[in-house]
């Protein structure tokens, strides 16, 4: 059973520019309407376990493997649907509400993307 699961419900019009910073930003549907535009908006869904270094969190069928977890990212995703995910392969997480994965190309999300944590 997957960790997590989740769908991409809508795009803000300013997530794009943020893959030059190789990150992306996740929001429930309660999103602030300017930190929205910034962000991934998913479905906010339970999460069935501890998210952890050396598991994968995948965009449709395209696998990342997390190098670390910021303290806060599993009580932020099961209340708020929100975490930022840094594509840099950081070993440390700097920032608590942050997931970081490997360092690779940012998938390529769309409105119905399906997004697991296994």
């Amino acid at each position: 059973m997957p960790v997590f699961t989740t769908q991409i419900k809508a795009i803000g019009p300013e997530a794009q520019s943020l893959r030059e910073s190789q990150m992306m930003i996740l929001f429930g549907e309660e999103a602030p309407a300017m930190l929205a535009e910034f962000c991934y908006t998913i479905e906010v869904k339970a999460i069935h376990d501890t998210i952890k270094v050396g598991q994968n969190i995948i965009f449709d069928d395209v696998p990342y493997f997390i190098t670390a977890v910021g303290d806060v990212v599993k009580q932020n995703l099961t209340s708020l649907g929100h975490i930022t995910i840094k594509f840099d392969g950081a070993r440390e997480a700097e920032l608590p509400g942050t997931l970081y994965v490997e360092g690779k190309s940012l998938p390529n999300i769309k409105v119905g993307s399906r997004i697991e944590i296994i």
